[in-house]
């Protein structure tokens, strides 16, 4: 890390992914109270809790979210509605969406059960509104008069209630609005720290506007700098590829952004307090924190913070290497201290990256016990003004123990939450209490809304739990400290490590940290290295097929767990040869860093799947049939397959094929793609070292001449292939000549023209995201890709202007380095096809972005099409089309895209589940996302595959993948013919013959 202490920036390193117990085990001592310190906190919490109660029963808000809560069908309904309903620009989709979110959940069951009147009246409203919107037959009559007095009171209703939901939450919509109402009698004796509402920057027009209302709150909070009002900055907010892998140019930038800041906050004489991120840009955040603290233009200020989330394994650490910046540079640095924002994305992409251990606690308790032994540093560090943000009265009962006497740092209190815990000690005790208080319109409201209902409102929470009534005193105010040694520390059993993510039936194929500075770096050093492979020979065709078949008796009669056994140290050569696989993904195959990593360990879970699913489909079974007779079903093996894998998935495609043969006692002649034979010739060598015979897995390397030739062999007995629909159509029609050829399965997947359809419900910044993934990863050469965007008219010009700026952010480039995220395409014939169909559009283009000039980089583009059947066939490359659909026509919209006649992948945005039912009801495609992107199938979450032009199925990484490459056997035995059946003779009471 830059400009820490080794011993630090060591630390740091090795608590990232430490063991949970192991982490823990070293902040218990400073989390442990003696028994009279107990005593005392917990009778001072006592009395916290009872002006919590006091509150709540007092304010209406926090009885509406106490007879609301997020565990309840209408508490998610609600906060789905608070969620998307103010961006809707269309009365038509705004009543669906109402619809949607009012119509099934139960109301009237919350009628009248809660003690404010203003509580009980919100409720007969939703009552009320439900019969509305409810279908003819449940509402009709009240419906009918509604319709009649042409009165959209209902929409009117909800938008209102949606803004008082956002003045709850946020401050003012201006940071002039927001300072007067931190003036107000409700606020006496607080102060303020103002945020710019929004989660993060999607262009470089986001970070400019971001940091143009930074500057403007700086001097707006400056003008009353006496209040004692504070500014927080989000980092991610002033760049929009805020990324370990944009570290060049990310940081220099960031860190000129946030001196502006901090200089400007420094002569107008108030705090700033640079906000947490993800654990994934620690290291960055650290460095720009750090290189602006040592600026000498603010030396003497000590109003410069940074916050520290308590549930990261290194939050501990971090609060040493804040005491270090501020022992450093002469100055206390402001130190918030928080439980944490992001824990839920946060585990989840560990798990989906296959590493090793989370960078966080995964149990409550854990992260109470991190958050007071970093307290405990903080109120003995010289160098930290401490800033203690909770909601919790243990917690804040315990740092007051602690404090003593002294009043030397302060508590804070997210705005629209915890009112009641501070006032007594602000008041009348004479506490430091800050509000932490967004600012922004009520459309930027949503997703933080969200974030902070979600944080507050889990289970696990003390506001959560504060609301629950059949939780007693005790247990509310249980030592956190005490009840992570009676786990021992462990993590919570309900979150595998991500390896155990699958249970029992395999494991997760193992990822490398690519957001680890550090790591990154290693890893794109070795990929640099030249591949020391040359292309392989190729024998004739028909030699392959006869080694092939004549190691078929041999390889299909070994038992089947011995085959899945080979395939799984197939899976662990994988992961052991990672790094020169990669390299070669990235020299052959021209994949980025990113996408050489998941070919490996898509390669490794295709191997684990099918050595687990061969396990349990292939043993016989014993079928239903009357007695004396025994009737069983077993899989065999077909013979001889080809597997005729793609260039674009040179690895994981080829060997997934490949493995599944394999493990289901055929042989295999395997064909690479004649862009990446070398690929090949890597996967097959491998698989031999696994166990593989060498005849039971043939490489026959070459182009359409020695596909077409292993194909027309009448010994294949199966044929697997990935690639166009064309070339699948020439393989049917090979496979049905010669009227002495057995009739074989082909399981084909060939290409889509693959729609995503957004309505206006969607959340702009999110279906940004996912389009420019879905589109442009892998320069679009994938299978799922994103070609044709299909928008809601009222949305569309707003989201692609965004989806604009966002493109100028990609860098099209050399895919070693780790910086480029579109590679150049395949090879020169792709190239040539793609950019004169690029050239032919040019009068359509609605953006395109620079790519160099030497090689086979595709400038990424955006084509606008009068209608959704102007799209005709698959370009596969960085080519986006782009059509819009009327409100109200969402079915005849799907159809439009059926009658394609592919049918491999579709994408949808809406906030609407019965949007999201109809579209998954009337889709005819093989993966339907929802709410994502649309690439990165997972074997065995995510089986993937098409039908009509765009496959045959069954669905590679499915549990109904491996039949197809076997035949079906039946035998019937009649057991009466030999003696009888035992079985039944043996049982009690039944009549038989005899004297």
């Amino acid at each position: 890390m830059d400009l820490i202490s080794p011993s630090i920036a060591a630390e740091f390193r090795r608590l990232h992914r430490a063991p949970e117990p192991e982490v823990l085990a070293s902040l218990l001592p400073a989390a442990t109270l003696d028994a009279p310190a107990r005593g005392r906190i917990v009778g001072r919490a006592l009395g916290l809790l009872a002006d919590l109660r006091a509150a709540q029963a007092s304010g209406w808000v926090n009885r509406f979210l106490q007879e609301y809560r997020l565990n309840s069908s209408e508490g998610v309904a609600l906060l789905s509605l608070a969620e998307a309903f103010l961006r809707v620009p269309d009365p038509e989709t705004a009543d669906l969406l109402i619809a949607d979110k009012l119509g099934d959940a139960d109301w009237r069951a919350h009628a009248g059960r809660s003690a404010s009147g203003l509580v009980n009246a919100g409720t007969w409203g939703l009552v009320i509104g439900r019969a509305l919107v409810a279908d003819e037959g449940r509402g009709g009559t009240l419906r009918r008069l509604v319709a009649r007095a042409g009165e959209p009171f209902v929409r009117q209703a909800v938008g209102a209630a949606m803004r008082l939901m956002g003045e709850i939450f946020v401050m003012g919509r201006t940071i002039d609005e927001a300072i007067g109402r931190m003036d107000k009698r409700d606020h006496k004796g607080f102060t303020a720290s103002f945020d710019m509402l929004g989660e993060a920057a999607r262009t470089h027009a986001d970070a400019d506007r971001y940091q143009r209302a930074y500057l403007d709150a700086i001097r707006a909070v400056g003008r009353v700098a006496k209040r004692g009002h504070s500014i927080s900055v989000k980092l991610s907010a002033l760049h929009p590829r805020y990324e370990v892998a944009r570290w060049a140019e990310c940081v220099p930038a960031l860190t000129a952004r946030l001196e502006e800041l901090a200089v400007a906050a420094a002569q107008a004489g108030i705090g700033l307090t640079v906000d947490a991120e993800e654990s994934e840009r620690l290291e960055a955040s650290f460095a720009i924190i750090g290189a602006v603290g040592r600026l000498p233009a603010l030396s003497g200020w000590d109003g410069y913070g940074m916050a520290v989330q308590a549930y990261s394994k290194r939050a501990r650490a971090a609060v040493g290497w804040a005491d270090d910046l501020g022992r450093t540079t002469g100055r206390r640095i402001a130190v918030r201290l928080v439980k944490g924002a992001y824990w839920d994305s946060e585990i989840k992409r560990t798990q989906e990256a296959g590493l090793s251990d989370y960078p966080l606690f995964t149990r409550k308790p854990a992260t109470d016990v991190s958050y007071l032994a970093c307290a405990r540093d903080m109120l003995a560090a010289r160098n930290i003004y401490p800033a203690f943000a909770s909601h919790n009265a243990l917690t804040v009962a315990t740092i007051l123990e602690w404090a003593g006497e002294s009043r030397d740092f302060e508590f804070q209190r997210l705005h629209g939450m915890g009112d009641g815990l501070y006032e007594r000690l602000v008041r009348e005790e004479k506490y430091r209490c800050r509000i932490y208080a967004p600012v922004g319109g009520h459309r930027d409201l949503l997703a933080y809304l969200v974030r902070r209902l979600l944080e507050n409102g889990a289970n696990s929470s003390f506001v959560h739990q504060l609301a629950d009534e059949t939780l007693s005193d005790e247990e509310l105010l249980a030592d956190p400290a005490e009840r992570i040694r009676a786990v021992g520390g462990s993590r919570h059993p309900s979150i595998p490590l991500p390896a155990d993510l699958f249970g029992d039936q395999r494991r997760n194929s193992a990822g490398i940290d690519l957001q680890d500075r550090e790591t990154l770096a290693e890893t794109a050093r070795a990929i640099g290295r030249p591949a020391d492979t040359n292309s392989p020979a190729s024998p004739a065709p028909a030699d392959a097929v006869a080694r092939a078949r004549a190691a078929l008796p041999a390889w299909s009669s070994t038992p089947v767990e011995r085959r899945a056994r080979t395939l799984q140290r197939l899976a662990d050569l994988l992961e052991e040869e990672r790094l020169p696989l990669m390299a070669l993904c990235v020299e052959e195959g021209r994949k980025t860093i990113a996408d050489a990593l998941g070919e490996v360990r898509e390669a490794a879970d295709f191997c684990r799947y099918y050595a687990a699913r061969a396990c349990i489909d292939m043993p016989a079974i014993e079928m239903p049939g009357p007695t004396g007779e025994r009737n069983t079903l077993r899989l065999e093996a077909r013979g001889v397959w080809a597997c005729v894998a793609p260039w674009n998935f040179p690895l994981a495609i080829f060997l997934g094929q490949a493995a599944a043969a394999l493990v289901t006692g055929n042989t295999v002649v395997a064909k690479p793609a004649p862009q990446t034979p070398r690929i090949g010739a890597a996967a097959v060598a491998l698989a031999h070292r696994a166990g593989v015979p060498a005849d039971a897995l043939v490489l026959l390397p070459g182009g359409p001449e020695e596909g077409g030739a292993l194909v027309a062999d009448g010994r294949v007995a199966g044929v697997a292939f990935t690639g166009s629909t064309g070339t699948a159509r020439k393989i049917a029609r090979t496979l049905l000549e010669g009227e002495d050829r057995p009739l074989v399965p082909l399981i084909a997947e060939t290409g889509g023209l693959n729609a995503m359809i957004v309505d206006s419900t969607a959340l702009t910044e999110q279906v940004v995201a996912d389009v420019v993934t879905s589109a442009f990863r892998s320069a679009g050469q994938r299978c799922s890709a994103l070609r044709l965007l299909v928008l809601q008219e009222e949305m569309a010009e707003r989201t692609l202007e965004m989806l604009a700026g966002a493109m100028d952010t990609l860098v099209v480039g050399d895919p070693a380095d780790p910086a480029t995220d579109v590679g150049p395409v395949i090879d020169a014939a792709a190239y040539e096809r793609l950019m004169g169909h690029r050239e032919l559009t040019r009068d359509r283009w609605v953006k395109t972005v620079a790519a160099p000039d030497d090689g086979l980089y595709l400038p990424p583009t955006v084509i606008r099409c009068d209608a959704i059947e102007d799209l005709t066939r698959e370009w596969f490359g960085p080519l986006l089309h782009v059509a819009t659909w009327k409100a109200g026509e969402l079915g005849r919209t799907v159809e439009r895209i059926n009658a394609s006649g592919f049918g491999l992948t579709m994408g949808l945005h809406s906030r609407i589940a019965r949007t999201a039912e109809e579209v998954e009801a009337r889709a005819a495609v093989g993966n339907l996302y929802v709410n994502r992107s649309m690439i990165g199938a997972v074997v065995g979450s995510q089986p993937f595959g098409g039908e009509g032009l765009s496959g045959t199925g069954p669905k590679a990484g499915g549990p109904h993948y491996l039949p197809r490459f076997c035949v079906e056997r039946t035998v019937s035995m009649d057991t009466t013919s030999a003696g009888g059946n035992a079985t039944l003779l043996s049982l009690d009471d039944v009549a038989v013959g005899g004297i």
